[in-house]
């Protein structure tokens, strides 16, 4: 069953009155116990726009297809729940009034220009040549799911490095397409020909030491996440100092340890950590936040919760790294990576028979070249 929820205009405020109110409340009795799929026109019913504050009635959509621009209240904390997946419709003939923050959201048609065609003749050593450090004793899933992720972005060579004691199972595990190496020491690492890093998924904190220098030193950009986060939350000033570009890739969790911001909203978390250190931001959530200094947040518009689950993080970091070493920024790169890995995940729900109990980041892995096609349509 699908419900459109059409029953106000954009200037609408959060108060609900009668006949409205039953109406909404109807709607979200359908969804719930008939498991009807709503879509909101514009916004959800007892949802002011601007403030992103609700009635207690206000219809709670699956999805709202907002015309022109997003609205602001559509993309605060609170409203979440209520917007669900966001779609933006553009037209091109509508004046639009910019939001007040300065937003911006990433959707297909606002990113497709960062993944041109390729040229008939190109090579791999032009699409970056990737170094993963991730992986050790029973968490070498992560190792191999960045390294995926890296390969399906479109990455040219991909390098796995992994503890010389777990190297015999990951080679045997790996993609056929990467290179596996053992490591005796993470130190090492600085004098590899590497264009891109991706850091941290499943790495353990036992040598902290050497990967907070190889963190800090390294001058090819690099996409830090997991334990490399949980590395650097103990002396997070080093990305104040760092030798190269770095895009960082906290859940809600590992932002906590880097950066307590008290009870800030997210955006303003966001915001604040953006300011305080030259580095690019990809906070991980339902509505994902990039923030960069100087530059607009982004919040992603794709993905569902079916993708809260072990292994999407890793997955991301690989594809962000991929897509660096295409020659996007690090800012570019986070907004379009949030983007497929979450239109990779409905498309392995709406069109591919999984749900949100049943999703894997291997759906994801296994649809990213579906996102991406969809991308450049």
């Amino acid at each position: 069953m699908i419900v459109l929820d059409g029953l106000l205009g954009l200037g609408a405020k959060h108060l609900l009155r009668e006949p409205v109110r039953t109406a909404a409340q109807e709607i979200n009795r359908l969804r719930r116990e008939e498991h009807a799929f709503v879509f909101a026109v514009d916004m959800p019913t007892g949802l002011d726009g601007d403030t992103g504050e609700t009635d207690p009635d206000c219809v709670v959509a699956d999805c709202t297809i907002t015309i022109g621009n997003a609205k602001h209240g559509l993309v605060v904390d609170s409203a979440i729940n209520f917007v669900g997946r966001l779609e933006i419709v553009p037209l091109a003939d509508l004046v639009i009034t910019p939001s007040p923050a300065n937003d911006l959201i990433a959707c297909a048609h606002s990113l497709r220009a960062w993944l041109p065609p390729r040229r008939f003749s190109a090579y791999k050593n032009e699409f970056g040549r990737i170094g993963v450090v991730a992986g050790s004793q029973g968490f070498i899933g992560a190792a191999l799911m960045t390294t995926e992720g890296a390969l399906r972005a479109g990455a040219g060579l991909v390098e796995l490095f992994v503890p010389k004691e777990i190297y015999p199972i990951v080679a045997a595990a790996a993609p056929a397409e990467a290179m596996v190496k053992p490591v005796r020491s993470y130190r090492d690492l600085l004098e590899e020909k590497i264009d891109v890093w991706a850091l941290g998924p499943g790495l353990g904190t036992g040598e902290a030491k050497d990967l907070l220098r190889l963190i800090e030193r390294a001058t090819a950009p690099m996409v830090v996440d997991a334990d490399g986060l949980n590395i650097l939350s103990g002396d997070v000033e080093v990305l104040k100092r760092c030798a190269g570009p770095r895009l960082v890739t906290p859940h809600p969790g590992e932002m906590k340890r880097l950066f307590d911001s008290g009870k800030m909203s997210r955006a303003g978390t966001a915001k604040n950590f953006a300011e305080t250190f030259p580095v690019t931001l990809l906070y991980k959530g339902a509505r994902t936040i990039v923030a960069e200094r100087e530059r607009p947040l982004s919040y992603n518009s794709t993905g569902n919760p079916g993708m809260a689950t072990g292994g999407m993080g890793d997955v991301l970091t690989g594809v962000c790294a991929g897509l660096v070493g295409q020659g996007l920024t690090l800012y570019d790169a986070a907004r379009l990576g949030a983007w497929a890995c979450g239109r990779a995940a409905e498309i392995a729900i709406f069109e591919k028979g999984e749900s949100q109990q049943s999703l894997l980041p291997r759906d994801v892995l296994a649809n990213l070249g579906g996102a991406f096609t969809e991308l450049q349509r």
